[in-house]
């Protein structure tokens, strides 16, 4: 049985999460970490991951970017496997993760769900076709209103999955309020909208001449990250260490 650290276990995906491994009969919660703990967990819950003394075979995090320092320098201190799922971190904090890939296996993806993960690869094979034919290309993601980053990971990794498809030659544009010109055709446009409560949000427009393609995915619940990072902690639990992400985990499934 694979037994698991829930870090961020009383947020809302944290909790989503407790519920679906509570009924999973292959793997268990150990222990949560959360700065709030109302005492109603089945498992102990400590402020910070220094302070848990309770051994596990991976971390699963749901936690947010100020957090995240702390529980790398565990997961090296301590060769913990960790599911790394926050989103926004900075350049240092990633650069921070691939150091600690080299002594443990971390697991990081910005988006959990199988029907992303599948995009992703959808639209890098359209990119190759499409971008040459002098299509156009932009991202619009939605969101909740309590998200607070902005654009998010999953469409920042759509972005780099077609970037990378056209060997970095496109330029990510956020807002184009300040200039009066008209789009350079080396361009991916990524807009975000915020506002009620939206689950997850994501289409990838190719807009070409007199024809426009879309590809989309809606969430529906956050169910399916929940699902995807339980998926994920079973397949990470015993990896050598390195750098995974779900890929990986759908190859291996």
């Amino acid at each position: 049985m694979t037994k698991v650290i829930m870090h961020g276990c009383n947020g809302k995906m944290g909790r989503t999460i407790t519920e679906i491994i509570a009924v999973d009969e292959d793997i268990e919660i150990v222990a949560g970490v959360d700065a709030y703990d109302e005492g109603k967990n089945e498992y102990p819950v400590f402020k910070s991951i220094e302070l848990c003394d309770v051994e596990a075979d991976v971390i699963i995090d749901f936690s947010n970017a100020k957090a995240i320092d702390v529980l790398l320098s565990y997961c090296q201190e301590k060769k913990v496997p960790c599911v790394l799922c926050t989103t926004g971190l900075s350049e240092q904090q990633l650069g921070k993760v691939e150091e600690v890939a080299k002594e443990t296996a971390i697991l990081k993806s910005a988006n959990m769900s199988l029907g992303v993960n599948m995009l992703l690869k959808l639209i890098k094979e359209a990119a190759g076709i499409l971008a040459p034919a002098g299509f156009d290309i932009e991202i619009v993601e939605k969101h909740h209103s309590l998200k607070v980053d902005a654009p998010s990971g999953t469409a920042l990794a759509l972005a780099d999955s077609i970037n990378e498809e056209l060997e970095g030659e496109y330029e990510y544009v956020y807002d184009r309020s300040s200039r009066r010109e008209s789009r350079p055709r080396k361009e991916i446009g990524i807009s975000a909208v915020r506002g009620g409560t939206i689950v997850g949000d994501h289409d990838v427009i190719f807009a070409g001449t007199d024809e426009v393609i879309t590809f989309s995915h809606t969430a529906y619940s956050k169910a399916v990250f929940a699902k995807g990072a339980v998926q994920a902690s079973k397949f990470l639990a015993g990896k050598k260490a390195g750098l995974y992400n779900m890929s990986d985990v759908i190859e291996e499934g």
